[in-house]
């Protein structure tokens, strides 16, 4: 029985991964393309009159400023949303405030680690919630209240919730991540290395301010390489009667690692 079950999961999870490998791409160059289309016809098609030299002017300035996000980003989010979940996030949007959150509290609440294949099936299931709410609430409170709520609002105090409002979600972020992994030494080595980047390195060298984010994740996951405990987990080993009697076998096919 266990073995049968076995055999299904795992070719239940390679049919999951075949999709995945063909969609996920096909989706994302059409979100793309029209993402392209739509900002080609305004600059071109509008007769806004910007000429291309100014248009590679500005993509050069952006890349120069914002490219190392795109390579910083996918390598940080990765181990958490996995593959699948993936193709979702960066099609969708909104990844740190909104998709990522969501995938940390899904996992936590399940008593899942990120980086198995079980991990990557919640991260998904929990973007499509996030969408789902996210699509639902801002039709009703931004489309429906949300002009008349803002108009109610005293603007001194709409200056002060618009001040508080990442720093709150990040640290929410932070407090769930760190709950997900229960790895103090990973925890303590991630929150030095973020004070001294902020506080030391960023005001003793203004230039690395666009590019603190990608030194912190760079050099926290190198530090937390090399301080890693070396000892291996308990959970890893597998009784011998049990992997005589294939009984692990199931837990092992959904939480082996994400590729």
């Amino acid at each position: 029985m266990s073995t049968t079950t076995s055999t299904n999961t795992s070719a239940g999870l390679a049919a999951f991964d075949r999709t995945t490998s063909i969609w996920g791409p096909i989706t994302l160059a059409l979100g793309l393309l029209i993402s392209l289309a739509a900002a080609l016809y305004a600059a071109f098609g509008s007769g806004v009159g910007i000429t291309p030299v100014e248009l590679v002017t500005a993509v050069v300035a952006v890349l120069a400023t914002f490219g190392i996000i795109a390579i910083i980003e996918p390598i940080s989010y990765f181990p958490i949303l996995g593959r699948s979940a993936m193709y979702q996030a960066f099609l969708i949007g909104n990844i740190a405030n909104k998709l990522l959150p969501a995938a940390v509290v899904a996992q936590a609440n399940l008593g899942e680690r990120p980086g198995t294949r079980r991990a990557e099936l919640i991260a998904g299931s929990a973007i499509i919630g996030a969408v789902l709410i996210h699509i639902t609430t801002l039709i009703l409170l931004v489309g429906v209240l949300g002009t008349w709520l803002v108009g109610t609002l005293p603007a001194p105090l709409i200056a002060t919730a618009r001040a508080y409002i990442l720093p709150a979600v990040f640290g929410a972020v932070v407090l769930q991540s760190v709950m997900a992994m229960r790895n103090r030494r990973v925890t303590i080595v991630a929150v030095i290395v973020a004070a001294v980047i902020v506080f030391v390195v960023v005001p003793l060298a203004p230039a690395l301010t666009f590019y603190a984010t990608a030194l912190a994740v760079i050099i926290t996951i190198a530090a937390s390489w090399f301080t890693r405990s070396k000892t291996p987990p308990a959970s890893a080993a597998v009784a011998p009667d049990e992997a005589a009697t294939g009984d692990a076998a199931p837990a092992a096919q959904i939480t082996e690692p994400t590729r």
